[in-house]
């Protein structure tokens, strides 16, 4: 089905890998098209509780490749026909997204990691806003990002200097939930992936769907949207067993709806 990416589920994730290790999981037209659909496919499929990007080989994802790139190219039609719809596939999503980063995640493979609820990296990971140095600017909705989560100032030094950011340097500018040692990322990220699957799904959802409201609702009518929220989340079986759990004085066994 897919050519670019792999797709498989496993223990309910949705595991998403970029599979162009020979270009470091560098984008085309057809990788954008294909994690669009992927990410669809794993939004609509109730088994689905989580969903993890990550990459094949040495790195998460260099950005563009730029051999594909013609001379006449407009750059502009490329965001709105490919990396939009992408990264709004991304942002729509109600799922958990979590961006596993082993290796360079630079350009627009910073990009698609920002869209991520969470991204934990490796040891030896970096993320690089590597546009600078071929006179652009970041997209594919980074700069929307990587402002909410580091401020103005310092968006504006990693995107102007386009320099390396580290392991340990993400962590402490809150790029990063968690840093694991390189030998044990794999398992460390399906057990962070787990962590996340025993949640109520639907809640975090709605926690996402009151995030994003909250950056453009007057307070009054933010107030009315978290009621309307959580009165939808009542309605779940997950708040019935979280009562129940909570009344028996036990660990809640949540099934995601």
């Amino acid at each position: 089905m897919f050519e670019t990416i792999k797709y498989e589920l496993k223990e309910s994730v949705a595991y998403i890998s970029l599979n162009r290790p020979d270009t470091l999981n560098a984008f085309t037209a057809q990788m954008n098209k294909e994690i669009r659909m992927a990410v669809k496919q794993a939004s609509i499929d109730d088994s689905v509780r989580c969903i993890v990007l990550r990459g094949e080989g040495r790195a998460f994802c260099s950005g563009q490749d730029l051999s594909v790139i013609e001379e006449d190219t407009k750059l502009g039609d490329i965001l709105t026909d490919y990396y939009g719809p992408m990264v709004r596939q991304l942002h729509s999503c109600e799922k958990p997204i979590i961006a596993a980063v082993n290796g360079a995640a630079a350009g627009a493979g910073f990009s698609l990691a920002l869209a991520a609820d969470f991204r934990v990296i490796s040891e030896k990971s970096f993320f690089m806003n590597a546009f600078i140095h071929v006179g652009l600017i970041p997209d594919s909705g980074n700069l929307y990002y990587l402002k909410r989560l580091v401020g103005d100032a310092k968006a504006l030094e990693i995107s102007v200097l386009g320099q390396r950011i580290k392991a340990e340097e993400a962590k402490q500018l809150g790029l990063t939930t968690a840093v694991y040692s390189n030998e044990t990322f794999e398992g460390d990220v399906h057990s962070f992936a787990q962590q996340i699957v025993q949640l109520p799904t639907k809640a975090i959802g709605l926690i996402k769907r009151n995030i994003k409201a909250a950056e453009h609702l007057k307070f009054e009518d933010f107030l009315v949207y978290e009621a309307q929220s959580q009165s939808i989340a009542g309605a779940t079986d997950d708040y019935q067993e979280g009562m129940k759990a909570f009344a028996e004085k036990r660990q809640p066994q949540f099934n995601g709806q």
